[in-house]
């Protein structure tokens, strides 16, 4: 594991120099790295990165999201994705390139309250972004207990490599299908979903901790093995 540096921070803080890949929230000022959000900062040998504290959920391409179908017309379905905008699945991404709408029932796909995973297909803010289910795990999502995180706490609650929802996973007995927009379906049985539930809780509320890992194992009864 590379070893992590972490830091809160706030607008004009600089967070690390030197040569490093940077991602978003993040300006580089010559050879300094300067934050733009209040948030954590991670510097370790993958680069630099800043975790906002705060803040809506923003689409971007190829962003896996959580949505509910809110309404139905004659040539797709409009999905709430927890934003100031709305998605729009079209239902040629469904029926194929063959669609018509008179021939085709959209509502035999999907109908209005069925929860989907989807991803963000394109998005220009010019207008309300176009989603899709094409990919591996992508569809309706069959059953399950909606979860609300803050979007920008997402990170965390995947951790580095996926460890610390696989960790939840694997310490409740649930599956859980994390959207970037700040919505998590977790199924699984009743005390399992109770108890994933509250260490998400956990995660949103001290996300800003360094050591967030250890809290999160020691609530689960998990064996320390390394983590984000």
């Amino acid at each position: 594991m590379p070893l992590i540096t972490r830091k809160q921070v706030i607008p004009g803080d600089v967070i690390a120099s030197g040569d490093h890949r940077y991602g978003s929230y993040i300006e580089k000022r010559g050879s300094d790295y300067i934050a733009l959000r209040i948030g954590l900062a991670e510097v370790s040998s993958d680069g630099v990165k800043l975790i906002p504290l705060t803040g809506p959920y923003i689409p971007h391409v190829d962003d896996q999201v959580v949505g509910k179908v809110i309404d139905i017309s004659g040539f797709g379905w409009e999905i709430d994705i927890n934003s100031s905008f709305f998605g729009y699945l079209p239902a040629s991404f469904v029926f194929g390139r063959d669609f018509s709408p008179a021939t085709h029932d959209l509502s035999s796909k999907f109908k209005v309250g069925d929860l989907l995973l989807c991803k963000i297909e394109a998005f220009d803010r010019s207008r309300d972004p176009q989603i899709s289910i094409r990919g591996p795990g992508l569809g309706k999502v069959p059953k399950g207990e909606i979860v609300k995180i803050s979007p920008t706490k997402v990170p965390r609650l995947i951790g580095r490599k996926g460890y610390m929802v696989n960790m939840i996973s694997a310490q409740t007995g649930c599956e859980l299908k994390v959207g970037q927009n700040g919505l998590v379906v977790v199924s699984g049985p009743p005390e399992g979903i109770l108890k994933a539930a509250n260490a998400i809780k956990m995660i949103e509320e001290e996300a800003h901790l360094a050591d967030l890992t250890t809290k999160v194992q020691n609530f689960l009864g998990a064996e320390a093995q390394g983590g984000d």
